[in-house]
């Protein structure tokens, strides 16, 4: 059963289509329930964005005289099982139709007043008679028994099936080009990579990547707002992004960067995706990917570009990159000028290590005492490799109690640190605990907000890489 859920403030807040009013009539033999729902795709989710109740006449009228629906593939959405047929709003032609259908043949969905509609349904109806024409054929090449010969000859027949189809997609493209339809058809065309036989075998793979990369798009046309409210194009643009790229923040953030180029600005599809790939952004658990927050933020928010925004929330979105922007990945680790428990002092730029792990733990955070033990094994392993654990317990104020705890769980040996101004707190943004950072011997910032169990496996792949840097005589850096 699909999950729908009610989101009418989304349509006001981001605005609707210029027209002024809509009336859809749907008409579904052998449903009487009391409502039938109207819904669209918004990225990854469904919406019901209008509800109509049964008239006497049997039938179901969605209407506004305020405002328009923007153009898209809807959802007509049966209760109690949410069980939908599909229809399409345009924005060029007026939004009053009438639509027919049968409870128990939702597929055999007509149109009235909607050229659009017609198209689609005739289309969808075609789709669906080449479908039962292949299940048969389909069927038989499931059995693993059959001979070479005869799965041949049903490849064949199932060929032959295909290409009429591809030929009644040509046709519709052909006849209606300015039809959604014939977009929708565009935008999921084959789009493979050529074979590049003429390369080397090893050489082949990295050239078609590169040919899907510079071509992906060129069945889309990002532009046409109408593909905003589908089913398909949200997985379409996420794949781009995160199947297709390395998740490094940079990549991710050239590869948002080329999606939203390819938008009309102004578009309500562009507000979407930048709200989109800025909320990922924030929320992501992959390490380093706040770089990509700020990335956004700077370049779409501060810019001016996200013209949605109010003020409020660019002030507030400005305080968070200014918090993030000095501990992302890369820069250089604030300084640490504190107090040893002998009161000596002691300065994280004076460390000589080759690693350096600032942890911050406070002795009565339950996640802080089940990362105990796996602080000790890793200090144990790599404390003659060149790695200092610089640890700071985040209750200043109750010092005796840290102490009380690093003698109990015999973890003196780390270098602990105090300080009683808690500078700390805003100079690493410590908001929970426990939290980790990794710098390297110059106290850049290579990894963070990572378990205490992944640090040995972390820190075995900083080595690996020191060691192909150093083999290929090209300086060592952070990742």
């Amino acid at each position: 059963m699909r999950k729908f859920f009610f989101l009418f403030f989304m349509a006001v807040a981001l605005g609707l289509s210029a027209q002024e009013s809509y009336k859809i009539t749907v008409e579904i033999e052998g449903y009487d329930e009391p409502l039938l729902s109207l819904a669209n795709n918004i990225l990854d989710k469904q919406y019901i964005i209008d509800t109509a109740a049964r008239t006497p006449d049997g039938t179901y009228v969605f209407e506004s005289d305020t405002s328009a629906l923007p153009a898209g593939i809807y959802l007509v959405v049966l209760s109690p099982d949410n069980n939908y047929f599909q229809m399409i709003v345009g924005d060029d032609e007026g939004q009053v139709f009438k639509i027919s259908t049968q409870k128990d043949e939702l597929s055999s969905a007509t149109a009235e007043g909607s050229e659009e509609n017609k198209i689609f349904y005739s289309y969808l109806s075609y789709l669906a008679e080449q479908g039962a024409l292949s299940q048969p054929t389909r069927q038989a090449l499931q059995d693993t028994t059959l001979a070479d010969d005869k799965r041949e000859l049903l490849m064949d027949k199932l060929d032959v099936i295909t290409e009429k189809v591809f030929a009644r997609q040509e046709k519709v493209v052909a006849d209606h080009p300015a039809s959604f339809t014939a977009a929708i058809i565009k935008a999921n065309a084959a789009n493979n990579p050529p074979a590049f036989e003429e390369l080397a075998e090893e050489d082949r793979n990295p050239a078609k990547l590169d040919w899907l990369l510079e071509h992906y798009f060129d069945p889309l046309d990002l532009k046409d707002d109408r593909l905003l409210r589908t089913p398909f194009l949200f997985e379409r643009i996420n794949y781009y992004v995160d199947k297709l790229h390395i998740q490094h923040p940079d990549t991710v953030a050239n590869a948002i960067d080329k999606v939203l180029g390819m938008m009309d600005p102004k578009s309500e599809m562009f507000k979407y995706y930048v709200v989109h790939f800025t909320n990922k952004a924030a929320s992501s658990k992959f390490v380093g990917m706040d770089a990509v927050y700020v990335h956004m933020v700077d370049k779409y928010y501060q810019s001016g570009l996200a013209h949605w925004a109010n003020p409020e929330q660019l002030e507030t979105m400005k305080e968070d990159v200014e918090r993030i922007r000095p501990l992302l990945i890369g820069q250089q680790a604030p300084n640490l000028k504190m107090m040893r428990r002998d009161g000596s002092p002691v300065e994280l730029y004076k460390l000589d290590a080759r690693y350096t792990i600032l942890y911050f733990w406070k002795y009565d955070c339950g996640s802080c005492k089940k990362s105990t033990p796996h602080m000790k094994e890793f200090y144990a392993k790599w404390k003659d490799k060149g790695v200092e654990v610089f640890s700071v317990c985040t209750k200043q104020n109750e010092l005796a109690k840290c102490w009380e705890y690093i003698d109990d769980k015999e973890i003196g040996d780390w270098l602990h640190a105090t300080d009683r101004y808690q500078r700390f707190f805003k100079d690493y943004d410590v908001r929970s605990t426990p939290s980790i950072y990794i710098l390297d011997e110059n106290k850049k910032i290579i990894s963070k907000r990572i378990a205490a169990e992944q640090l040995d496996e972390v820190l075995q792949q900083f080595e690996k890489q020191r060691a192909l840097q150093e083999e290929s005589g090209k300086p060592t850096g952070e990742r």
